[in-house]
């Protein structure tokens, strides 16, 4: 190190030299200085040179999420969004969009809640029990999509890797009053207005009524109860336009009720004669593809009209006749059998539409099951109802030729949403028994691209009008048709289970 001081001749300390100590600091500093900035250059050069030397392929790459449905689902087709039948639902002439006022309006019911994200079946029948409370409080019933999902920044889900319309417009899949079209003569009720028509009109001047106002003091979820306390709260609101039912605990109807084996029958005389049933109808694009397929699954006579041709004010029991000579059978697979095998667990019962008290066929739930677990012997008994392999559907099919009700039958058609191997495979051994003339199933439709993602209805459709339906006392889809068939004044005993 560099001395600061320096003696003279005599030892003692000299006085510091002021020049000579700048020097040496400077120098120092300089020193310092030169040596870190070497040391730096240094390693500045070797990163650059080793960031040379690295391949291209083993630089990381940073994730990126898909940003369009192009980059999601790449080189597939996207579903349609159905811009015409919303187009439709806009110009309803119930919907006052440049009204300054819209003081002089019905009394409207809307029902944010309500259920999303499942399949049609199990939408629809929340739509016609939610319509009809709605129709009986004599207020606007607010219909709204068949709602996947309900993130508006998002038009298609993905549905075991395959692209999905997020929502899809009511009045692609039914028409009526439900969905805005004009009452039966005689019925004085306001028309039924579109969701988005409802938040243009009321958002800024709604009154919302907590579900627990009206359920906390409704001691059962029998739908005759819960009817009759959400009539009575909303007539109690006269006064007040625009009414919400709040989403605290779900809809007025939730899946408890549906699966409750009691819950109709109170409702069930009012409810099938309420113009909700009577005046339902499905959309023209289901009733085209059922037109277009007619000969696949029930050959039509020479005089026989096409249904889209019927005026839409007939009532749904003279639109909607029986197929004479057509047995549908609604078959579920899939994900169903973990489906069943969990009803099986907790000793389930049919479901609510599938238990009107008309109905011949019924399913206890057998002695021996315990709180989430059952027998052997319970579970398979279960399957044999929910589940039933080819073999058990062909004994069942047998047994319900032999009765009354299907005498004349000679085309099935086969509801299913089972891999096209296994549907062959049923469609041969039903045939094999020499009493049908033609089989065939949901595989051999013929829909348009529209349609495609609709089928569930069409399904429904032809299942409602055969004259002899077996379906799955556990399935919302059956329960639809079960309720249209009996509503349009089936006889009982042409509605089966399996």
């Amino acid at each position: 190190m560099l001395p600061t001081t320096r003696k003279d001749a005599s030892g003692f300390h000299a006085k510091p030299d002021t020049a000579l100590l700048c020097l040496r600091f400077l120098a120092r500093r300089y020193l310092v200085f030169g040596v870190t900035g070497f040391v730096v250059f240094s390693l500045l050069l070797r990163t650059l040179y080793v960031r040379r030397e690295i391949p291209v392929a083993e630089l990381p790459v940073p994730h990126l999420e898909p940003t369009t449905p192009e980059e999601r689902w790449p080189g597939m087709r996207l579903p349609p969004l159905y811009p015409q039948y919303l187009q439709y639902e806009h110009q309803l002439p119930q919907h006052h969009w440049n009204a300054p006022s819209h003081a002089t309006e019905p009394n409207m019911f809307w029902i944010p809640g309500h259920s999303a994200g499942s399949g049609w079946g199990n939408i629809m029948q929340e739509i016609l029990l939610n319509a009809f409370l709605a129709y009986k409080a004599n207020r606007a019933f607010v219909f709204y999509n068949y709602t996947w999902n309900s993130d508006l920044s998002q038009d298609y889900s993905d549905y075991s890797g395959k692209p999905i319309p997020s929502r899809v417009p009511l009045s692609a899949l039914i028409r009526g009053p439900i969905v805005g079209g004009a009452w039966p003569s005689g019925v004085n009720a306001p028309l039924a207005v579109s969701e988005e028509y409802w938040h243009h009109a009321c958002d800024s001047r709604k009154v919302v009524v907590p579900r627990a106002d009206v359920h906390d003091h409704v001691s059962t979820w029998f739908v005759d109860a819960i009817t009759t306390g959400w009539v009575n709260k909303l007539h109690s609101l006269d006064h007040e336009q625009c009414v919400e039912a709040g989403g605290d605990g779900g809809p007025p109807y939730t899946w408890v009720t549906f699966g409750e084996k009691d819950a109709m029958p109170g409702i069930w005389p009012e409810f099938r004669t309420s113009p909700i049933l009577t005046h339902f109808a499905h959309s023209a694009l289901v009733e085209l593809a059922f037109d277009t397929n007619r000969e696949i699954f029930s050959p039509s006579s020479v005089l026989e009209p096409p249904l889209s041709a019927a005026p839409l004010a007939l009532p749904a029991a003279q639109r909607y006749p029986a197929l004479p000579g057509l047995l549908v059978l609604h078959i579920r697979r899939g994900d169903y059998a973990g489906h069943c095998a969990h009803l099986a667990r907790w000793s389930s019962t049919y479901l609510a539409y599938n238990t009107l008290p008309e109905l011949p066929d019924r399913f206890d739930p057998p002695p021996g099951g315990a709180w989430g677990e059952n027998t052997p012997e319970n579970v398979a008994l279960y399957m044999q109802h929910c589940f039933p392999d080819i073999a058990q559907i062909v004994r069942r099919v047998e047994d319900v030729a032999q009765t009354d009700a299907a005498r004349g039958l000679e085309h099935v058609y086969v509801m299913t949403n089972g891999a096209v191997s296994w549907v062959e495979e049923l469609k041969a051994a039903l045939g094999a028994s020499g009493r049908w003339k033609h089989v065939a199933s949901s595989r051999d439709l013929v829909l348009n691209w529209e349609q495609k993602y609709v089928a569930q209805a069409v399904d429904m459709l032809i299942g409602q009008r055969a004259q002899v339906f077996i379906g799955n006392g556990w399935s919302s889809l059956t329960g639809n048709a079960v309720v249209m068939r009996m509503a349009n004044g089936f006889r009982p005993d042409s509605t089966r289970f399996w």
